[in-house]
């Protein structure tokens, strides 16, 4: 049921579904009258959403000519529940007089539960918009129930219309897609944080200070369903730190961090699994240059956890913040696909689709104080410190994770005829030649070496000493190992169990094809 203030217009019980993408809900509209130049006017509406609400819930606005800004405020209740039910959370954005169509031709912005309130307009926008005129026609604000009381869910919002002048849209200013490099080289990156251009409370400008002093060398913009902090990171870049333009693809089935795309891309994300069109979002992140990656697949916050399956997937982050029990279940579950892979035979074959298994990757998914910058980071070993070298790496599973700057690992395989193989390469050997596996790591006091191969742990070595310093070797062959990959673990008290995770490597595959 909704309701007005006196001087508003009723959103009224007319409802219209929307197909091909998540439950959607169309409400009555809110009308203006046109005024002028200098004065404003403020609609307030009120209305309820049912437990059980569609996934976005879409209030027209009808705006007349002669706007300037557009200023949308927003408040809901939050009732209390019984222990372990989900109580309300409301997530709001806005699209304009172009529709709310799934590709967001319209769409322009997009907040989350981050922001009471927001504005847009020619010459400026709140954090998490995109500036813009605010041209006549019908505009939509975007209502997303994250999660639904069982009493309901009761909102307030308050539309303010500006009249005047529109002002100027700047022209967007991006970062350079090169920075200074050392040519062939490991390069340190964190390709998945936020500013306040979402959730987060940190600048840009805050974000590459802490980059710089965690000692990476590359970041990726990734902002929850918005590209609007990519004419904002210009300035934060420089030689010395590589900006790559992306977005947090944030679903109610599972999160996807699309890195290094074109900027100015955005990638819609008002779908589910069922729908059966993420492939084509999948597609438009790889049409701009970047790399599908989903994000911290079995996080156990709502909507979190990876439903789309792995087949679109260039990369998968694995390690997300400071290790933790979903993270270690996202090892597992990466580990059974390499498994899956090199039993049918899929593995070492060139491209996306034909190669067969999938690089893993680490990442802070930084927000605020107290989370770290570069907790973990991803190393990887590219031609030059350029996007497209950058992301060919990562592409290509050369890469390890570690925890800070402090680690750093060297892992490869050799055989007995000079034949030498790095992370993410294959050592092209017959089935019964003997290889020799070598790690050597630093920074890493008292942590364990674990060797993991299609067989599970084969090697245990360890602890290292205090110095953090140390190598290990390893004997084996294709036939036994068909593949093998590095962990390094801090000391557990908690007998069985592994410790928390240094650092981890993407595979070396044993043997020819």
């Amino acid at each position: 049921m909704c309701e007005d203030r006196p001087g508003g217009t009723g959103l009224g019980r007319r409802a219209l579904f929307v197909t091909g993408a998540a439950a959607a809900l169309t409400l009555g509209g809110v009308s203006f009258a046109s005024a002028s130049a200098g004065e404003q006017e403020t609609r307030t509406v009120r209305g309820t959403l049912p437990a059980g609400s569609p996934d976005f819930v879409y209030v027209p606005v009808e705006v007349p000519a002669g706007v300037r800004e557009i200023k949308v405020a927003y408040t809901y209740d939050r009732p209390s529940v019984p222990a372990g039910t989900p109580g309300n959370a409301l997530d709001i954005g806005l699209f304009d007089q172009r529709g709310t169509g799934l590709g967001g031709h319209g769409f322009r912005g997009w907040s989350g539960g981050a922001r009471t309130e927001f504005f847009v307009r020619a010459d400026d926008a709140t954090p998490g918009y995109l500036p813009g005129p605010v041209q006549e026609g019908t505009w939509y604000i975007a209502l997303g129930p994250y999660t639904v009381a069982p009493q309901g869910l009761s909102y307030e919002l308050t539309v303010t219309l500006a009249y005047g002048p529109p002002g100027e849209t700047p022209a967007p200013s991006y970062p350079p897609e090169r920075a200074g490099g050392r040519g062939r080289a490991w390069y340190r990156g964190d390709c998945h944080l936020h500013s306040w251009h979402s959730d987060g409370r940190r600048t840009p400008a805050g974000i590459a200070h802490l980059a710089r002093a965690a000692g990476l060398d590359f970041v990726n913009s990734s902002e929850h369903n918005t590209h609007s902090a990519h004419a904002h990171w210009a300035d934060a870049a420089g030689d010395d730190l590589l900006v790559m333009l992306g977005e947090e693809v944030t679903t109610r089935n599972g999160h996807m961090v699309a890195v290094g795309t074109d900027p100015g891309t955005f990638v819609d994300w008002r779908y589910r699994a069922r729908d059966g069109v993420f492939g084509r979002f999948a597609r438009r992140v790889r049409q701009a240059g970047g790399l599908v990656v989903p994000a911290h697949p079995h996080a156990p916050c709502v909507g979190c956890a990876w439903k789309f399956g792995f087949a679109e997937a260039d990369a998968v982050e694995v390690w997300n913040g400071p290790y933790t029990p979903d993270d270690e279940m996202a090892l597992a579950h990466w580990d059974a696909l390499l498994v899956a892979s090199v039993r049918a035979g899929r593995e070492g074959r060139e491209g996306r689709e034909g190669r067969g298994w999938l690089p893993a990757m680490g990442s802070s998914d930084a927000h605020r104080d107290p989370d770290t910058v570069g907790l973990p980071q991803t190393v990887v070993l590219a031609d030059d410190l350029t996007r497209r070298a950058v992301l060919e790496g990562i592409r290509a599973g050369r890469s390890y994770v570690a925890e800070s700057g402090r680690v750093a690992l060297s892992f490869s395989a050799s055989g007995g005829r000079g034949e030498h193989a790095g992370i993410g390469e294959r050592l092209e050997v017959a089935r019964d030649s003997p290889v020799t596996v070598r790690l050597e790591v630093a920074g890493a006091p008292r942590c364990t070496v674990r060797l993991v191969t299609d067989q599970g742990v084969l090697f245990t070595g360890g602890p290292l000493p205090v110095s953090g310093s140390g190598t290990v070797e390893w004997r084996t062959t294709p036939s036994y190992a068909a593949y093998v990959r590095a962990e390094v673990r801090h000391e557990t008290a908690l007998g069985p169990l592994p410790g928390a995770m240094a650092a981890f490597t993407n595979p070396i595959f044993l043997g020819r094809r």
